[in-house]
């Protein structure tokens, strides 16, 4: 029987150290082609828990995979990290994170370097302290806890996944699950609040570039100037994605406002203040609905990026469009599945409440597991603040909670694949 007034005692005991090890993981800045650091960190932290850690090469076949995400131009070998334990059979669990972590724009707006973390009261701010490093904190401060109280909790195999590439493609996972990095339930430890984030929208990035007339600015006048028609399209395909939602219902996602948001994330255009460009190009972001797959979504983007421009008039040649990241569909888990039934009994035991079930207009890797390899996945994980924004920070706090509701349940997992295993 599982005693858990030693078990949370153990998880206070252990707090400082988690806390330390999230530190190290934010003060090595891992972002796309640059994880190694990280995920030194996390393996050898694994490793001194007692689990046997294993680079997991990310396919350089996966760009032919119609599963994937346009493939990186990132110098490699690239590599995800898995960590093991417990015995070779019987019921199996993933635990999963990514280490990967989006630029921190204009830095010196943060109140602190942003891979310097800094704390401050219940914060820890840091590029990355929130999304999601925050859960490989709560991940091990749940599993050295467990295992100090509870030696033999673990029956079945139990493995810790960190993965690359969760911002961008979501390959590093895809890869991994080829290569045999499955189990047979996975939860992945994003920030959610500690709620159960059970499903979200299909993503795709693709890249604009617009055509103009270039000139001197003098005759900027009678010119054309690609910024504009991107702004123009722009407006257009924001206001084609609002309609979605009206036309594209959808019951999961009835209590977000915006799912299928267009975010303009980066844009090019010229050379020299006194010069017209000749081209712009746009990175676009684009929501869609679980309905449709990616080439059903890639379709329908082109086709109102040709219906603007012919309604428009003003283009001179037609827009080259190219996917540059995501290809991802949208997903979705029952919240009365076992698996998210048993997480949310491990809350109400550790809390006193049951957590609220939601999904977002967004994407995780967790549609991995459940759209490509039949495996139950969710999101379970500490209070975020400002993820991908300045001053990004994690509730410290609310690790230590999440550790108390994730102790609980693997403890459970096991005991009841113990007691079900032929």
């Amino acid at each position: 029987m599982l005693d858990e007034v030693a078990l949370d005692a153990a998880i206070a005991r252990g707090a400082e150290r988690a806390f330390a090890f999230l530190e190290r993981l934010v003060a090595a800045p891992s972002t796309v082609g640059h994880e190694s650091g990280a995920l030194e960190v996390f393996a050898g932290e694994l490793a001194g828990l007692g689990f046997a850690t294993l680079e997991v090469p990310l396919s350089p076949q996966i760009g032919a995979d119609p599963r994937a995400g346009v493939v990186q131009q990132v110098p490699g070998p690239r590599v995800s990290v898995v960590a093991t334990t417990g015995p070779e059979s019987g019921r199996s669990l993933l635990l999963h994170g990514h280490i990967d972590v989006v630029p921190a724009e204009t830095p010196g707006r943060w109140s602190s370097p942003p891979f310097v973390p800094r704390r401050d009261g219940e914060l820890l701010y840091g590029r990355g302290a929130g999304d999601m490093k925050g859960g490989f904190a709560m991940g091990v401060l749940a599993l050295r806890a467990l295992l100090e109280v509870h030696p033999d909790a673990i029956t079945g195999p139990l493995s810790f996944l960190a993965a690359i590439e969760e911002e961008c493609t979501g390959n590093g996972t895809l890869s991994a699950a080829i290569a045999g990095v499955l189990a047979d339930s996975v939860v992945v430890l994003e920030p959610t609040g500690l709620d159960l984030l059970v499903g979200g929208v299909g993503i795709l990035w693709c890249d604009i570039e617009v055509d103009g007339l270039s000139t001197h600015a003098e005759s900027a006048h009678q010119a054309i100037n690609p910024v504009d028609l991107l702004i123009r399209l722009v407006v257009g395909l924001r206001s084609w994605a609002a309609g979605l939602c009206d036309s594209h219902p959808d019951p999961a996602l009835a209590e977000v406002t915006s799912p299928y948001n267009l975010n303009l994330g980066e844009m090019r255009a010229g050379d020299w203040p006194s010069s017209v460009p000749t081209t712009a190009t746009v990175r676009l972001r684009v929501g869609f609905p679980r309905s449709w797959s990616p080439d059903d979504a890639e379709r329908e983007i082109r086709n109102e990026i040709a219906a603007i421009v012919e309604a428009d008039g003003g283009f001179p040649t037609v827009p080259r469009t190219r996917l540059s990241g995501f290809r991802a569909s949208g997903y979705w888990l029952d919240p009365e599945h076992p698996l998210a039934r048993g997480v949310a009994r491990a809350h109400e035991d550790a809390h006193g409440t049951e957590p609220v079930a939601y999904s977002l207009g967004s994407t995780t890797d967790a549609r991995i597991y459940v759209n490509d390899f039949d495996t139950p996945a969710l999101c379970y994980g500490p209070k975020a603040h400002n993820i991908h924004g300045i001053d990004e920070s994690v509730d410290l706090s609310s690790i230590v909670a999440g550790a108390r509701t994730l102790a609980r349940f693997i403890y459970a997992y096991y005991a009841h694949g113990a007691r079900t295993q032929p």
